[in-house]
């Protein structure tokens, strides 16, 4: 079953829309507050009824203990041991669907979508993004974890350089890729975590800097071991 066969109210629609096009723009979904405010909803908890109903749907998966823990979900995830091969041969049915490289770990110096840094290939709804992705990147670490995104998660990349304040990014600073919520100061660069744990990290002028992409969208990683 998968996002287009469920069965969904007109509000619950909406209510996924809502998480599509907040985590398009921000990278990120929305809080339970911010979902009542949009719908005119008097109280946060009528909306947490409502991602209740889509996540016993199996539309979403819900996160305890942060109030941005909505992930998407897409029930038809599934690896592609030889990608090319599969690709020649593909059935109509999947056609729809989006062939997305997963980017392990990426070399110093090299292009993120380098042949050597692709670890498998996933077939992915086209429906589960509001903008299109170019490959799925694994999260490594829990820097981002107050906004839902976990350690193995596999976050969905738009590959551009155009991006705005507040966005989460895939940055390149130096030999290392992470993803932070960007934003541009008068002078500076910051790339501010989502756990109280980790510091900003402050990109001065000059320093090897480069925005691999904006997040469009989570997948929580079912193949992980």
């Amino acid at each position: 079953m998968n996002n287009s066969t469920i069965k969904l109210t007109a509000r619950q629609s909406q209510i996924l829309q809502i998480i599509q096009t907040s985590i398009a723009r921000t990278g990120s979904p929305p809080t339970r507050a911010e979902i009542a405010q949009e719908l005119g909803f008097k109280s946060a908890n009528a909306a947490e009824e409502h991602l209740q109903a889509l996540a016993r749907k199996g539309a979403i998966e819900l996160v305890s203990g942060t109030s941005r823990g909505i992930r998407l979900r897409s029930q038809d995830l599934q690896t592609i041991n030889d990608a090319r091969d599969r690709q020649r041969h593909l059935p109509l049915a999947e056609l729809s669907q989006l062939l997305l490289p997963l980017i392990g770990r990426v070399a110093a110096g090299s292009p993120i979508l380098a042949q050597e840094h692709i670890d498998q290939t996933y077939h992915v709804e086209r429906s589960l993004f509001s903008r299109e992705p170019d490959y799925l990147l694994k999260v490594r670490g829990m820097s981002m974890r107050d906004v839902g995104i976990m350690d193995g998660d596999l976050l969905a990349v738009h590959a551009t350089q155009d991006v705005k304040n507040g966005q989460i990014v895939v940055a390149r600073l130096g030999d290392d890729v992470t993803v932070k919520r960007f934003m541009r100061r008068a002078h500076t660069i910051e790339l501010l975590a989502e756990n109280p744990d980790y510091k900003t990290i402050v990109v001065e002028p000059g320093e090897p800097f480069a925005i691999e992409g904006i997040a469009v969208g989570l997948i929580r990683n079912g193949f992980q071991h």
